[in-house]
């Protein structure tokens, strides 16, 4: 269990301090646009108000405690999944916190912001992607691999 609040907490923090630096220090907010390695990374000023790809987007304020409330029933089932089939797994827990504290740094977005802040965008080989994204997504993708890979298919009951 300790395993995994610290790297739910380790992954909470480091999203919440990206943002910062990016979007705020360095100033994202205002000039929109960095070209730190292009085209593999630039850094692209984002609101996301609805899920991935802009799915769900909504102005109305019900759809951001929707996403909030959703976002939270899943780290919720997820951590009680873990704890119950998983215990004794470090791997499982390590991905399950990454997983809870990416969704909980976009839920600190939504809670501060009325969205998510993104600003991570990668393009490659001739491929222009318009997309922006953010550390906590990354979190989200890891430990959703994680879970999937170190899955052992034998559960072990409490």
């Amino acid at each position: 269990m300790r395993l995994l609040i610290r790297s739910a907490l380790a992954a909470l923090l480091i999203d919440q301090a990206t943002k910062y630096l990016v979007v705020f220090w360095m100033g994202l907010d205002r000039i929109r646009a960095i070209d730190v390695w292009p085209p593999f990374l630039n850094f692209r000023y984002g609101e996301n108000r609805g899920i991935n790809f802009g799915l769900f987007t909504g102005e109305t304020d019900w759809v951001r405690w929707v996403l909030i409330g959703f976002s939270l029933l899943v780290a919720a089932t997820v951590l009680y999944w873990v704890l119950r089939w998983h215990k004794e797994s470090w791997r499982m827990m390590i991905s399950a916190g990454l997983l809870i504290g990416g969704a909980l740094g976009n839920i600190a977005d939504r809670l501060l912001y009325g969205y998510v802040l993104d600003f991570l965008n990668m393009s490659c080989c001739g491929l222009n992607n318009p997309f922006v994204f953010n550390v906590a997504d990354v979190f989200i993708f890891a430990g959703v691999a994680g879970l999937v890979l170190f899955e052992t298919g034998r559960s072990k009951k409490r």
